[in-house]
């Protein structure tokens, strides 16, 4: 879930970085990410001074070339400075500007080339700001946090900045005592010197740079589960007594999702909750972060924190290929919240459809579902909506062929990109009735459609 929280690039297999509208990877964001090669591995050692805000970081990132290469581009926020480019362990000429470092290699990158890139660079980071807000690297009152969906990765690291540009990571973050440093992943190790810690995380499962995530702060960490996998809080000491009531049911949560979506995809989960108030929760992969506010002691928040635990399995490791799919995304986790509301005796998924089916019908929007435009894409209307759909074709297959297919697409597309079409196509194997009427009313007509209603022969 994003913290609701120029003209660029497009470097394409021989010609110009400046690409033309061809050249754009996708509409919704023109100036992200990068055509003609495909990361697949980061390696970041990151330094970070909590006191000055700044980060000197050196990022390592394994490519191959779809085509021969004279240039290529990267995303990184000109508000960092970079000091050094190569490219196979040769010094690169480089230009950085607009949110675009160019990188021009000694000798062309043969087709298929296997290409290591090493950017140094350094700053102040700082959130990129956009239609969306400021997305990004941010600093808390003592700490930092990274809220990047969806264009704010760059505010931190060089990057293929696309959701469909998914790749393992490695991120060594050296940060001053007693903080605690999250990053994505597992803890590979951990190793203190003098006053600053080294924190090393290996993360294995593919992931897209919006998911990509540093936490920093005097946390005090809080073990909830150890098996089936290790579940574990971050949390400033002065909330231990409220996040026990807050996140109480955490674990709860977790066997029904696993029940209701299929094996849990990450070796891990971790629920962080900042010392600051955060306007909304923010998700990462295997990690969720909240804030202060979320953790008061009346368990206002669970909603939201059964939201951002199921984009784990919807956004994180079957994430959308295009900004375009992003119910995909929001309109499954939303949906998940009224599962969990219903799994544990409150207000059952029909009775949440009837309540927000009325906001919605008070509130025409003119765009359809399937492509709410850029600045759309992440109204509320759209995590609505999107559960609406999911609720209708429910009730349209039934519970039995419902669940089966949302484990079917958690298992079939597991650390996968995916489609609004490659979700049609699925759900035909679960019905025995055809779909397209339903998708034409709730994906691809702006108009809201009659609430559903359980059919009588199904």
């Amino acid at each position: 879930m994003p913290r609701k929280s120029g003209p660029g690039s497009r470097g394409n297999a021989r010609g110009p970085v400046l690409g033309a509208p061809s050249d754009v990877l996708d509409p919704y964001l023109p100036d992200n990410g990068n055509l003609g090669y495909r990361i697949s591995r980061y390696d970041l050692e990151l330094e970070y001074k909590v006191s000055s805000n700044r980060l000197d970081g050196t990022a390592v990132l394994t490519a191959t070339s779809l085509g021969e290469l004279t240039r290529f581009g990267l995303d990184l926020a000109s508000s960092l400075s970079v000091q050094r480019v190569s490219v196979n362990d040769k010094r690169a000429r480089y230009s950085h500007r607009r949110n675009k470092l160019t990188v021009t290699p000694e000798t062309p990158i043969p087709p298929g080339g296997a290409m290591t890139i090493t950017v140094r660079y350094h700053g102040s980071p700082r959130p990129i700001r956009g239609p969306w807000g400021e997305v990004g690297w941010e600093e808390l009152t003592d700490g930092s946090l990274c809220a990047n969906q969806p264009n704010g990765a760059a505010s931190w690291f060089p990057c293929d900045d696309h959701p469909i540009a998914k790749a393992p990571y490695r991120i060594s973050i050296t940060t001053d005592n007693p903080y605690h440093a999250l990053a994505n992943g597992v803890l590979e190790s951990r190793r203190v010197r003098a006053a600053r810690t080294t924190w090393v995380y290996e993360q294995v499962e593919p992931m897209p740079t919006y998911l990509a995530s540093i936490q920093i702060g005097q946390y005090k960490q809080v073990p909830l589960a150890s098996e089936p996998f290790p579940v574990t809080g971050l949390i400033p000491p002065r909330l231990e007594e409220n996040f026990g009531v807050d996140f109480g049911r955490q674990t709860e949560m977790i066997s029904a999702f696993v029940d209701m979506f299929g094996p849990y995809p990450f070796p891990q989960y971790t629920v962080v909750v900042t010392d600051d108030d955060l306007e909304i929760p923010i998700e990462a992969q295997s990690f969720s972060t909240f804030g202060a506010n979320h953790c008061d002691g009346s368990r206002d928040a669970e909603r939201l924190i059964a939201h951002e635990l199921a984009h784990q399995w919807f956004g994180n490791s079957v994430t959308a290929s295009r900004w375009r799919d992003i119910w995909l995304h929001e309109g499954f986790a939303c949906y998940a919240e009224w599962l969990w509301s219903e799994r544990s005796g409150d207000r059952s998924a029909d009775e949440w459809g009837r309540h927000y089916y009325e906001k919605l019908a008070a509130h025409p929007v003119r765009v359809p579902l399937a492509d709410p435009t850029p600045r759309k894409m992440f109204d509320d209307w759209v995590y609505k909506r999107g559960a609406l759909t999911l609720h209708t074709l429910r009730l349209t297959v039934g519970d039995d062929g419902f669940f089966a297919l949302l484990r079917r697409w958690t298992e079939k597309y597991r650390y996968g990109s995916v489609t609004t079409e490659d979700f049609m196509a699925l759900a035909a194997n679960f019905s025995s009735q055809p779909l397209k009427d339903l998708w034409d009313a709730w994906l691809f007509t702006p108009e809201l459609p009659p609430f559903p209603v359980i059919r009588a022969d199904r």
